[in-house]
């Protein structure tokens, strides 16, 4: 008996859509990930990586990494689930902390970066008094993460840190972050975040020599119809249904999806939502255009599922909601 006989009702096929948003995705960007990441750490007697920054000069300066991919494209996801399942970065126990990760937080300042920082590492408390400085913080941070055993520091849209600064508060968080990257008790830092971040951040020489930039390529209709026809095949089976047999469907998903994996994953799901409220045995074209439609609040005209012409469709926000004949 398949699995498409086993889901007969509405809520078990929603229940399988909710265990597939949970589940990460492996594909060749996660081997892309882990190669940079390898590079980042020291390795034994015997090769094996360890929980240690590997260390460049002999002053010990770590390097980083700068994750970059517009937004939609799945960095997130795929940087966490990168480091949560490396290998050198398993913790020893509840006191050993490898990696820390943060999301920069509202409103972006080097201050409250760095009590999110200390408050990610464990810390009890970190003081807001103003008669506290982001430099007694990180001090904090510092001493936090040698007797934690940390070796990796990922900060996650890490493009909100320059978005809207002078370049002097640019640089403040360029500096506040590089610290931790030097000297007794280094750590690697991560960042992640759209083009901007390495636009703005790359004017500085000491960022260009300190991080390798990765960035993630887009989805292409072509080089990558297989792999996403295999995941649709795939998550239509863990919910019990048939998959689409539109031979055009792939092409206008990565249209809709503006050439992201993050955005094409999330469309897929969307549609077998649509189709599990519905209770359908089989996921059709229909459906994508029903949920894409309500998420962009586009005229029928210009929904990428439906109209006739959609590779012409610009899906840049000015273009979207105007009306086209079918």
């Amino acid at each position: 008996m398949t699995m498409r006989t086993e889901l007969s009702t509405t809520n078990e096929k929603l229940a399988a859509v909710d265990r597939l948003r949970e589940k990460h995705l492996v594909t060749p960007r996660d081997t892309q990930f882990r190669s940079y990441l390898d590079r980042l750490l020291q390795r034994d007697g015997q090769g094996n990586l360890i929980p240690a920054p590997r260390l460049y000069t002999k002053d010990g300066d770590a390097r980083g990494i700068a994750v970059v991919e517009p937004a939609g494209g799945g960095k997130t996801s795929l940087v966490h689930h990168g480091l949560k399942t490396h290998p050198a970065l398993q913790p020893r126990d509840a006191a050993h902390q490898p990696w820390v990760g943060v999301r920069v937080p509202s409103p972006a300042t080097a201050k409250s970066l760095a009590i999110e920082i200390l408050r990610a590492s464990g810390y009890p408390t970190a003081s807001r008094s103003n008669a506290v400085t982001e430099d007694d913080i990180m001090r904090k941070v510092r001493h936090h993460f040698k007797l934690r055993g940390t070796a990796i520091l990922w900060i996650d849209e890490a493009h909100d840190l320059f978005g809207a600064g002078s370049r002097y508060k640019v640089d403040v968080f360029l500096k506040t972050v590089r610290n931790l990257m030097q000297g007794d008790g280094a750590v690697c830092v991560v960042l992640s975040g759209i083009e901007s971040l390495w636009q703005i951040a790359s004017c500085d020489a000491q960022v260009t020599r300190r991080y390798w930039r990765l960035p993630l390529a887009d989805v292409s209709p072509h080089s990558d119809r297989k792999a996403l026809t295999n995941v649709i095949a795939g998550f239509c089976d863990a919910v019990g249904m048939e998959p689409p047999s539109d031979e055009d469907l792939v092409d206008r998903l990565v249209h809709a999806s503006r050439n992201r994996f993050g955005r094409c994953i999330e469309n897929i799901l969307a549609a077998l939502e649509t189709a599990a409220l519905e209770n359908a045995d089989k996921l059709t074209i229909n459906h994508f255009a029903e949920s894409w439609g309500m998420h962009e609040g586009c005229v029928i005209g210009r929904n990428v599922f439906l109209t006739r012409r959609w590779a012409k469709i610009d899906l840049t926000e000015n273009q979207l909601y105007g009306t086209v004949g079918q």
